[in-house]
């Protein structure tokens, strides 16, 4: 899949062609400089390697700093590569958010916001045990019984719990682009994007 690397900016809404009120995200797409490549006969795949996001020099390996002065650009925060590309591009050049054409459908990867150790309810969204009665002021938020006690006298692997929500990786299929902003390198999409404001995500045709 050919795409772009993007950052989340936050989220607003247009009003369609009808007039209708549509909620959307803006990510700032790119520019993202082509930092590598690859090729059968030397990687043994093919793929562009994408790099976005300015960074310090100091913050930067030497091995890194070698790998973006091969390409003469400044040292980045994102790097990814993508396997299929409809024109390969040249090493060195940008690819921007004019790739996108408004009203085509994209899929975007990110990563959802952390939640931390929630309960069931929160997490699987559990019931709870019944009402107040029967002196059950403590067990509302309970998942309850999970398992037989003579056999296998334990709580089977892979049962719903309560554990640690949300930071996954999660993609998001056919949202809408609705507008472009070339001059800025914005997308403006249909819907809502997995992560927190300013977080990286990765647009796909």
């Amino acid at each position: 899949m050919s795409g772009i690397i993007g950052k989340k900016i936050g989220m607003t809404s247009v009003f369609g062609a009808e007039g209708k009120y549509i909620p959307c995200t803006v990510i700032l797409a790119g520019p993202c400089v082509v930092t590598q490549v690859k090729t059968k006969a030397t990687d043994g795949y093919e793929a562009v390697q994408l790099s976005f996001d300015e960074k310090k020099e100091k913050h930067t390996t030497n091995a890194q700093m070698g790998h973006f002065k091969k390409t003469n650009t400044t040292p980045k925060r994102k790097v990814i590569e993508f396997r299929e590309f409809p024109e390969q591009p040249a090493l060195g050049s940008e690819v921007k958010a004019d790739i996108f054409v408004e009203g085509e459908y994209v899929n975007v990867i990110g990563t959802s916001k952390g939640k931390g150790f929630q309960g069931v309810v929160r997490r699987h969204h559990f019931s709870g045990v019944g009402g107040q009665t029967h002196g059950q002021h403590n067990r509302l938020r309970a998942p309850g019984s999970m398992g037989a006690s003579s056999y296998p006298s334990r709580v089977l692997k892979g049962m719903r719990s309560a554990g640690h929500m949300g930071a996954v990786r999660v993609k998001i299929q056919n949202l809408q682009v609705v507008k472009i902003i070339p001059e800025q390198n914005l997308l403006v999409i249909k819907g809502a994007v997995p992560g927190h404001k300013g977080s990286y995500v990765i647009v796909e045709k």
